[in-house]
């Protein structure tokens, strides 16, 4: 059985710090094979960089997904044709930098992962992420049936008509983006895990990671203010599932939802 970790949108400084602390003993602790992390808000909140792409691939992440914030770090740019393991979601056109999807050689054989972007409320907007999945897992499955995806869209609908689309032609459909985690685990007949939404990995006391005040002020006055990465204790949000690795089909998904407490919060407290 291959057992993966999907860790949600990991939002600034304590997501990432939380992150790479946490991975190298849960891999460990809880025998996983493979981490999939959504990094696009882990610089400040926006964004990713090389270093911290770097960071996450040394704590043991295997591999890092985006989604509509993938270029708000401008160096990233000219950095993602380097790096396969990041990848930008694949609706994009083509010649866009970087790419949608990869396949990794693991000890329980070959695990594909795709990102993907939905559309309703999101911008930008990509090409049809529906047929652009079909063409894609075609082709995909032609080397391994073990196939994850991460669909990066606003709305619950488009997420569940992702994950039924898919079912029974992947392993697993996980939601991000809202950063709020969904209680909707489940296995579609065909042998499809699907989790709406992953949650996020960043600071417990915010509002999606951010600081609580600005955000409340911004409700009542409607003025603009910066929303700064809340600080304080992190949680770890996201999903553990467990893959038949010789038919690609789930076997179980449940909730990853855990407090990390790093040795200088377990000083200052």
């Amino acid at each position: 059985m291959l057992k993966i970790l999907f860790l949600g949108d990991v939002t600034g400084e304590p997501g990432r710090r939380a992150v790479i602390g946490a991975v190298p003993l849960l891999k460990k602790e809880r025998h996983i094979d493979f981490v999939i992390v959504n990094g696009e808000n882990a610089a400040a909140g926006r964004g990713i960089t090389p270093k911290i792409t770097i960071d996450l691939l040394r704590a043991g992440v295997s591999v890092i997904t985006t989604g509509d914030h993938i270029w708000d770090q401008k160096e990233i740019i000219s950095y993602i044709d380097t790096e396969p393991r990041l990848l930008r979601p694949i609706n994009y056109p083509d010649k866009t930098p970087g790419q949608g999807s990869l396949i990794l050689e693991t000890a329980k054989g070959k695990v594909g992962v795709i990102n993907v972007q939905g559309r309703t409320f999101m911008l930008p907007l990509l090409e049809n992420p529906f047929r652009v999945m079909r063409d894609e897992v075609a082709r995909m499955r032609e080397e391994t049936h073990v196939i994850f995806v991460d669909v990066h869209a606003e709305t619950t609908s488009e997420k569940i008509a992702m994950g039924r689309f898919l079912d029974g032609k992947v392993s697993a459909v996980v939601g991000t983006h809202t950063h709020v985690q969904t209680a909707d685990e489940t296995i579609f007949p065909g042998g499809t895990a699907f989790l709406c939404d992953a949650g996020m990995c960043g600071p417990a006391e915010s509002i999606l990671g951010r600081e609580i005040q600005p955000i409340i002020s911004r409700f009542m006055t409607n003025m603009p203010t910066p929303f700064p990465v809340a600080r304080g204790a992190a949680r770890l949000r996201g999903a553990l599932i467990d893959i038949d690795e010789s038919t690609g089909r789930a076997h179980s998904i449940a909730r990853f939802d855990e407090p990390f407490e790093s040795v200088e919060d377990e000083g200052a407290s």
